[in-house]
């Protein structure tokens, strides 16, 4: 990428990311590579050709609320959960296409944060699906001991040969 063209890049930008505290590095993608991690800055560099390429082509949605391409989330949340919890995380993406959009960086920003928020409610409501059935068979499973036990007291205050004793334990058994 030649100068003139980073400092249109530059240019393009609608807010003040040095005074932020942000660099810019125009770096070239590397072949075979979607990005790399780096553990002791706690940060994710991912490599694509243009901005499309982090977002599911067949999603029909505007572009903030795009799904992430499968293999570019999937490097995102293997990398993040090598780190603790609640350690800053840094995503860095490196484009070699310059964006059309002026606002690219925001609108790609946004998009993830969307889809990772989305994600986060899905697991929530997957996760509270799965307690509520967990409690529901927990129930149940308490209800079938109870009655296999209260059966095997009836049976055994009539005691009345073998097969009832064989009956009363099949019944503690079970439960």
């Amino acid at each position: 990428m030649n100068a003139g063209t980073k400092s249109v890049a530059l240019s393009s930008l609608s807010y003040s990311w040095q005074r932020l505290g942000y660099t810019i590095a125009f770096l070239p993608g590397v072949p075979g590579y979607l990005g790399r991690g780096f553990h002791e800055a706690h940060r994710i560099e991912i490599y694509v050709d243009r901005m499309e390429q982090l977002f599911n082509s067949m999603d029909p949605s505007p572009f903030h609320e795009k799904d992430l391409d499968h293999d570019a989330e999937e490097f995102i949340v293997s990398w993040a959960q090598e780190y603790h919890l609640r350690d800053p995380l840094l995503r860095r993406i490196h484009v070699n296409q310059t964006p059309t959009e002026p606002d690219a960086a925001d609108l790609v920003e946004k998009a993830v944060h969307n889809y990772f928020s989305y994600r986060t409610n899905l697991s929530r409501l997957e996760l509270k699906r799965l307690l509520k059935q967990g409690r529901i068979s927990l129930v149940i499973g308490l209800l079938f001991l109870g009655g296999c036990l209260v059966l095997s007291d009836l049976l055994a205050q009539n005691e009345h040969g073998t097969l009832f004793n064989l009956a009363r334990e099949s019944l503690t058994i079970a439960g």
